[in-house]
């Protein structure tokens, strides 16, 4: 893995860095950072920083502010009910897609990032819980083949994922919700319907969550 990393061009290496901190919540909603100052904390030229940022905006990860800056966009109610209708569209199909194409050590694999997720919950680690959460989920839907719907829900993490950081950031890993555990006894029955009801209610919680701590709205 590191071998290839590193043979990744800088643009693309500094483009899944900014995305890294979008997802893992080193940029929160609204904090507008100058271009100058991601250059100086990525270590980086110019050029792949805009080329990153460009590529991030088309996305709608990101924002421009004006005067060089950037900022990851609020999420007002409207928006965050078209990101769950989407994701509770596309995910559990991801998933269910996923058992059909998985071997036990696809299995061992999952097993071994919500490990790590559980792990971080204990400590309460929101950083962690974010990126192992994140790494299953990806992990999981990388396996369906479905390269179209995988491209989509890559997008709808980007744009969703900051707004569940608030919401940790604000009230910590304890109690948090996961379904992860069902999925993954789905996986060992080779029960793809499971897997798929298992994610589509680790995926509403999560929604949940935010409606009600971060928009105000009752559940």
């Amino acid at each position: 893995m590191q071998g290839r990393a590193a043979k990744l061009p800088d643009h693309e290496k500094v483009y899944r860095r900014l995305r890294e901190m979008i997802l893992y919540g080193e940029l929160t909603p609204g904090q507008a950072v100058t271009i100058q100052g991601l250059v100086e904390t990525l270590g980086v030229g110019m050029t792949p920083v805009r080329e990153a940022i460009r590529r991030l905006t088309s996305e709608g990860a990101l924002v421009f502010q004006g005067n060089r800056r950037v900022s990851v966009p609020e999420m007002d109610a409207e928006e965050w009910e078209e990101i769950a209708f989407a994701r509770l569209s596309i995910e559990p199909e991801l998933s269910r897609l996923a058992v059909e194409n998985m071997g036990a050590e696809d299995i061992t694999r999952l097993v071994s990032i919500d490990d790590q997720l559980n792990a971080a919950i204990d400590r309460g680690d929101v950083r962690g819980y974010l990126e192992h959460n994140y790494r299953f989920h990806r992990a999981l839907y990388e396996l369906s083949g479905a390269h179209v719907l995988l491209s989509i829900a890559n997008m709808l993490w980007l744009r969703g994922g900051p707004g569940l950081r608030v919401v940790l950031g604000r009230y910590g890993t304890a109690n948090l919700p996961d379904k992860h555990a069902e999925a993954l006894a789905g996986m060992r029955a080779g029960q793809p319907e499971v897997v798929a009801e298992a994610i589509r209610g680790d995926i509403q919680q999560g929604i949940d969550t935010v409606r009600v701590h971060l928009l105000g709205e009752k559940v």
